[in-house]
């Protein structure tokens, strides 16, 4: 493998040297002037589109978007770019029926929004899960996946350095985001967002130059193609192994809408960013912007996997051996020996540094999350209601680093996990849907009530646990089988067993359809009980002048849907 030399170590210090000074630079503050809560978690509410497109990018595109999309790419194939796509259509849908309510009710967080539609017991509840959430499955995930990818191509590939390269992120990311905040996090992340297309397309293009003896990129594609074609088009038959994942049609209709719109719409390290904006014109403007870069992200993060598997399936450059000879996540190894392999010096330096601006912009925009959370919904209202602006951001910066320090414990407990893009989708899956519903009711059925929202959320997992039982019995015996040492009679006895689950299994993205209908109709039923039929005294007054738009969104709204309806059109 083609490690590491001093120009590319060079290059990747410039590129942290630049990061580190952008991010005090714009998060300065004029001499005499304190720093507020809306100056370290909001930015000042001073954000232009632009920036807040770019942000958003950089916080979604983390390791687990390129390593993980790409392990996918190369297990599954261009199927992966649903998750892409469909989120572009999200965002408009977000930006034209949510945000203009957020901004609206003046949010810092979004539990606050529950509690303004709710009580503070629920917001308070979901303030709790989010921090654990953050922290324990976002926080670590993209820690141990980025430290996993840079061990593969900066170190000896063996597993020995990722503990340092975690620690290394995590001082990386807090170098900047920890003083500076929001602010600090955003402007950075344009630089950010910018050398992370530029290094996808560096990668992508240099491995469609070795896929083929002939080179090039145009005749690498068309090999690619050839080999793989059944890689770039939607898994439809049932009979296809990896339709659990991407259930087909499904997802365009179902599940996937869920996923997206709890991601993209209620997760407070996303919609952070948009409450920060000038105003409401240029936070919209900023997500139409992101879900025109979404619809480029599986061409950076998806293809290379695809090109890995054909490497992989024609022992190119010997990357048969290399993939069977990895144990653990052989799939999410793809992006990392792409770059370790074939990326030359100098660039290399320049790709690491993009892969490492995925990993760092997440890392922060989760940290900053996790401050805002922590402090304005739990530490003010129940610790110290009377906190100035300095000792409230004092508190944020203290969370920062505590909730670094744990992640980074708990960061190489994760160990290989196949497909860990899909893992933390699934599992996220589990509480996401009721989460989502208590949200869609509160903001459009005024008759929602607080007792009707708590059973839903209270309903909601174990629905979803129960709709997941036959796949991880399906699991557990499975692996029990591969075990060996049964008799004949004993191995029949478990393969019918799991052939009897089988038939019960629901792709995830199914279950999380199902979860979230099934708590809308619990969420209904005792909000029409406990509320005699009569509009909660805290419904969202619904005006149609609320969700107008501006031209320029409009036409950007239009031009996306026609280019997912081309996209679909050709690689269905």
């Amino acid at each position: 493998m083609n490690q590491f030399q001093l120009l590319d170590y060079v290059i990747f210090g410039i590129y942290a040297i630049v990061i580190v000074s952008v991010g005090l630079w714009v998060s300065r503050t004029k001499k005499g002037r304190e720093k507020t809560t809306e100056d370290y978690f909001l930015a000042g509410k001073a954000l232009p589109w632009w920036a807040i497109g770019a942000s958003l990018i950089a916080a979604n595109i983390s390791a687990e978007q390129i390593i993980g999309m790409s392990g996918s790419g190369f297990k599954i194939g261009l199927a992966m770019a649903s998750y892409e796509w469909m989120a572009a259509i999200t965002l408009i849908i977000v930006a034209k029926y949510f945000l203009p309510i957020f901004i609206k009710q003046g949010l810092y967080t979004i539990p606050e929004f529950i509690e303004k539609r709710f009580n503070t017991n629920l917001k308070t509840i979901l303030a709790v899960f989010w921090i654990a959430l953050f922290i324990f499955v976002n926080l670590t995930s993209v820690l141990f996946l980025g430290a996993k990818a840079l061990d593969t191509i900066m170190g000896n590939g063996t597993g020995d350095t990722i503990m340092w390269f975690i620690v290394g992120l995590a001082f990386f990311a807090a170098a900047y985001s920890l003083w500076g905040g929001l602010s600090a996090v955003a402007w950075t992340d344009v630089i950010q967002v910018s050398l992370l297309v530029l290094g996808g397309l560096i990668t992508t293009i240099i491995a469609l130059h070795h896929v083929t003896p002939e080179g090039g990129m145009g005749a690498g594609l068309s090999h690619v193609y050839n080999v793989a074609g059944e890689k770039f088009h939607m898994i439809l038959k049932k009979d296809n192994p990896e339709y659990f994942n991407v259930p087909g049609i499904a997802i365009l209709i179902g599940g996937l809408w869920i996923a997206n719109l709890y991601y993209w719409g209620f997760n407070q390290y996303i919609i952070q960013r948009a409450l920060a904006a000038k105003s409401l014109r240029e936070a919209q403007r900023g997500l139409a912007f992101a879900a025109f870069l979404k619809l480029i992200i599986p061409f950076i993060a998806v293809i290379p996997g695809i090109i890995a598997f054909v490497m992989f399936t024609q022992d190119t450059e010997g990357a048969g051996s290399i993939f069977s000879g990895i144990e653990g996540a052989n799939n999410d190894h793809a992006y990392p020996w792409l770059i370790g392999r074939f990326v030359p010096v100098g660039l290399k330096g320049l790709v690491v540094a993009a892969l490492a601006a995925a990993i760092v912009s997440s890392l922060a925009s989760m940290l900053n999350s996790t401050a805002t959370i922590f402090t304005m919904d739990i530490y003010k209202p129940y610790i110290a209601k009377s906190a100035g602006n300095k000792q409230l951001v004092n508190v944020g910066r203290i969370t920062v680093l505590l909730a670094l320090v744990v992640a980074c414990f708990v960061a190489p407990a994760l160990g290989s996990i196949e497909q860990m893009f899909q893992y933390i989708q699934e599992y996220t899956g589990l509480v996401s849907p009721g989460i989502l519903a208590v949200f869609l009711m509160g903001l459009f059925w005024k008759k929602t009530n607080t007792r009707g929202a708590i059973a839903g959320v209270l309903s909601s997992i174990p629905v979803a646990i129960a709709l997941k039982i036959p796949s991880i019995v399906v699991r557990v015996l499975t692996k029990k089988l591969a075990t060996g040492g049964f008799s004949t009679e004993a191995a029949a006895a478990i393969q019918q067993k799991i052939e009897n689950f089988a038939g019960y299994e629901l792709p995830f993205l199914d279950q999380m359809m199902y979860t979230c209908i099934i708590t809308i109709v619990v969420i209904l039923g005792v909000s029409l009980a406990s509320g005699k039929g009569d509009d909660n005294p805290k419904a969202i007054p619904l005006l149609k002048e609320t969700f107008s738009t501006g031209k320029a969104f409009n036409i950007c709204a239009y031009i996306i849907m026609i280019i997912l309806a081309v996209l679909y059109t050709v690689f269905w």
